[in-house]
């Protein structure tokens, strides 16, 4: 079944996209979600016109994407955390603490945004991060784990 995206949907693809899905998963779930609709004739001319006006617009968002990336590149992140003597956390590290870490820099991303390769840090030590910030720009930040003083 071909859909047409609403909205962005993880692991599936971006808003505008057409995409091709199982019957059951679009008609049960995509469709009365309001997450996609059907890929008629008329709906693809309908999207096709939407890309192409939308184009200079999109060409803004991706160099403002681009602007934001160079920030935070040069940015280091520490994030300190209550923890054991071993090194082990107290609880762990998130995509929340790491975008409340940037808010403090004054850069602000969702949360949803940003990935960490298994969900969550549980260690003192050096991790990496990825940030989406358009469908075309992703950096990858690296950021500290540092036991919290006293």
């Amino acid at each position: 079944m071909e859909l047409i995206l609403l909205k962005d949907i993880e692991n599936l693809g971006f808003k505008n996209d057409l995409v091709t899905v199982k019957d059951g998963y679009g008609r049960n779930y995509l469709i009365p979600q309001k997450l996609a609709t059907m890929a008629t004739p008329s709906a693809k001319k309908v999207l096709s016109e939407t890309l192409r006006q939308g184009k200079k617009k999109e060409e803004g968002l991706v160099n403002k994407a681009n602007t934001t990336a160079e920030t935070i590149k040069g940015m280091s992140l520490r994030i300190s955390a209550k923890t054991g003597h071993d090194g082990k956390l107290f609880g762990s590290v998130t995509n929340t603490d790491i975008s409340n870490s940037l808010e403090k820099q004054n850069v602000f991303i969702e949360k949803k945004f940003i990935k960490i390769a298994g969900g969550s840090v549980k260690r003192v030590g050096k991790y990496v991060a990825t940030i989406r910030l358009h469908r075309e720009v992703q950096i990858e930040v690296s950021f500290d784990v540092v036991p919290q003083t006293k």
